[in-house]
């Protein structure tokens, strides 16, 4: 499973999260935005998660506020593809507890060190909720100069 890009939209279009993996310009970038955007946010709830766009298929899924659309390739499959957004999903919501959309604006360093541990390069790295938690705890903690272990006990990882 090869994932060209991640976006993270709100219910009024605006780009909460990305991340590019394939080569994209910036005009392109916008570009892509705007027309996934339309379509993400113009498809009916009932219709399927998935549209053809370019070389891509987008598959996508809403959360409380948020849209989370992952691009990948045509070859790939589309749940295998809803799994790992909702695994995304999960592993930012034990996070921030409850994840919402100011989370995502206010630490989105923390958001973004949480997609860097799930996916790199485009594929998936990290499929253990924990072993991601654990990580992003550890860099936490080398960046306040804590002790790593009492974190997670305090977190209740350990």
């Amino acid at each position: 499973m090869t994932i060209g890009f991640v976006m993270l939209l709100n219910r009024q279009g605006k780009v909460r999260l990305t991340k590019w993996y394939d080569p994209f310009t910036q005009k392109e970038r916008k570009k892509a935005v705007r027309e996934i955007g339309n379509k993400v946010l113009g498809r009916p709830d009932r219709m399927c998660n998935f549209i053809d766009w370019k070389e891509y298929t987008v598959v996508y899924k809403r959360y409380a506020s948020l849209y989370f659309v992952f691009g990948v390739d045509r070859d790939t499959n589309e749940l295998i593809t809803l799994e790992s957004i909702h695994k995304f999903v999960l592993t930012l919501d034990r996070y921030f507890e409850n994840v919402c959309e100011l989370d995502i604006i206010y630490g989105f360093d923390q958001a973004y060190f949480i997609l860097d541990e799930f996916l790199m390069a485009g594929e998936i790295q990290e499929t253990s909720i924990k072993t991601m938690l654990k990580h992003i705890y550890d860099q936490n903690m080398l960046e306040k100069g804590e002790n790593t272990a009492d974190a997670l006990r305090i977190s209740g990882i350990l």
